[in-house]
Order: structure tokens, then sequence, then C-alpha cells
């Protein structure tokens, strides 16, 4: 029997969407509002899931407690009123994309929970526009 089981939690964070190999005029037509040279902020919501079978003596798949703490200690707090392209070493090189934001969330956590239990990312960078990974 599998179950998932879920932790959401939150962060605020600032980033520029933007291509240093391509013009200011073409990463304005791409990436639009998002390639602001003075960067833009969210309000991302993430969700973390985790599938497996429950532990027979406790009933849990994971610990809840123990999963909101991972990502405080390893994801929140390292993104959480930051700029993503300037104060985190995540993004040295790498396009700040809702899609590899949840990318790195998920290899950040990935060695830290057992690897019997399935990991997904579901990452909310505003409340129309998510993404999942790994797809489903």
């Amino acid at each position: 029997m599998k179950v998932k089981v879920s932790r959401k939690e939150h962060f605020n964070a600032a980033h520029r969407l933007y291509n240093p190999a391509w013009s200011d005029e073409k990463n304005a037509h791409i990436f639009g509002k998002c390639s602001n040279p003075n960067y833009h902020g969210h309000n991302y919501e993430i969700i973390v899931t985790l599938t497996g079978t429950p532990d027979p003596e406790t009933g849990y798949v994971f610990d809840m407690k123990v999963l909101s703490d991972l990502i405080r200690e390893h994801v929140t707090s390292k993104f959480d009123h930051k700029n993503l392209n300037l104060d985190t070493e995540y993004f040295k090189g790498l396009n700040p994309t809702a899609e590899n934001i949840a990318v790195v969330i998920w290899k950040i956590l990935r060695d830290k929970i057992d690897s019997s239990l399935d990991l997904k990312i579901t990452l909310y960078e505003t409340e129309r526009n998510y993404v999942e990974y790994p797809a489903p």
C-alpha cells in the first residue's frame, strides 16, 4: 500500500530571468517583465510530496515535523527574502525560472530523504502558475 503525504511551505524571493548570451532586447522579448534589470519578486509556495509505504510501527510514511524542519533548514532559510540571482550559489549560472527552482529544491532534498520514498516538488510562482518536478 502506497500513500502520499505532503507539506506546504512558502518563501518570498526576487529574481531576474536573463540569458547573458543574449542582448537586452532579446531577453526583454523572451522573458518580458521578468527580465527587469532591477529584479522582481514572488511569494512562492512549495509543496513537498513523499510517496511510500507507511511504517508498520508508527503508521507514518514520513514524520511531517521532520519534513517541515528539512524544508526550512535546507530550502526556505536559504531562499526566503533573498535575490535568487545574487544571494544564492544555486543560481550562479542557472536562470532562476520556476522550473529550475523546483529542480534545485528537489536536488537539495533528495539526498536528505530515504531513497525508498518518491519525492515530488510542486512550486507555485503565482496562484495560476506552478511547476511539478519530476513531471508525472
